[in-house]
């Protein structure tokens, strides 16, 4: 365990990894946490699970021993620029209103973001994208997500992703996404009664939701919906249908080479609101 450095906000001091119920702002687990070291224990502890409990289990998740390794280590080397802080090293939750009618999906924590703040898409370049376009549309009560006390809220919307643990190259496998998807499945399954829209950002994430839409009994159209930035489609839950939109991730790599604009993205998530009133 590394030597404790303050937090950039609290001042209160960490080790790397942060060890659940130290009083990380936004720590949803205790040290009592249950923690899931296999596949199996994965599907016990997301089975039944609230959405507090879910978000708790999440956070001190083990169950993929590539990522534990990847995410740990480097929350111990650091990049330069955050050397004097302490890094989360842990899985990043879902987050966002408990009583959200849309859901945003991404793929995974970046490593000197969500893998250092605790939160996901706070501290780097896409969350600044994301949640800068969230205030223009009201979701956010501020621009910027710096770290996990720096006062943002969301109303309406909450954030999600079916890989919870920074993995290397932004690249998590196969089998490590099939290890973590029952987490996604349960979210999905307690929204679901009051969801009525899901932006996918980037292909990973729309691919990913239809598979836990099938495994959850929800209808899904076939030939399976294409993904492509604006593409639409319906999914059936026994709850009413909810409408999945395509957005390109809101990585460096879209937003750097202008693939994806500020309009463009304005104009997905737009489309979260529409689905409400319409």
């Amino acid at each position: 365990m590394s030597a404790l450095l303050p937090h950039p906000a609290t001042g209160a001091r960490f080790p790397s990894p942060v060890p659940p119920g130290r009083g990380w702002p936004g720590d949803p687990a205790e040290p009592s946490t249950s923690a899931a070291d296999t596949p199996g224990e994965v599907r016990n502890l997301a089975d039944g699970a609230t959405l507090p409990q879910l978000d708790a289990r999440v956070s001190v998740c083990r169950a993929c021993p590539r990522l534990v390794e990847w995410r740990e280590q480097v929350a111990l080397t650091k990049r330069l620029a955050f050397a004097d802080e302490p890094y989360w090293g842990r899985p990043a939750p879902g987050w966002g209103d408990p009583d959200a009618r849309a859901l945003i999906v991404g793929l995974a924590p970046a490593a000197h973001g969500a893998n250092r703040t605790g939160r996901i898409f706070t501290g780097d370049r896409s969350g600044d994208w994301l949640y800068a376009a969230l205030h223009r549309a009201e979701f956010a009560n501020q621009p910027t997500s710096v770290h996990a006390a720096d006062g943002l809220r969301l109303t309406g919307v909450r954030i999600t992703a079916p890989v919870h643990c920074a993995p290397p190259d932004n690249k998590p496998s196969t089998d490590e996404k099939a290890t973590c998807s029952p987490w996604l499945d349960r979210e999905l399954a307690i929204l679901a009664p009051q969801l009525s829209s899901i932006l996918a950002l980037g292909g990973i994430a729309w691919t990913e939701t239809l598979k836990a839409a099938r495994r959850l009994g929800w209808a899904v159209p076939r030939p399976a919906p294409r993904f492509g930035h604006g593409a639409e489609s319906i999914l059936t839950t026994s709850h009413g249908p909810i409408r999945l939109i395509g957005c390109y991730h809101v990585s460096q790599q879209n937003t750097f080479t202008g693939k994806l604009t500020e309009e463009m993205l304005d104009d997905v998530i737009g489309r979260l609101h529409s689905t409400w009133s319409g």
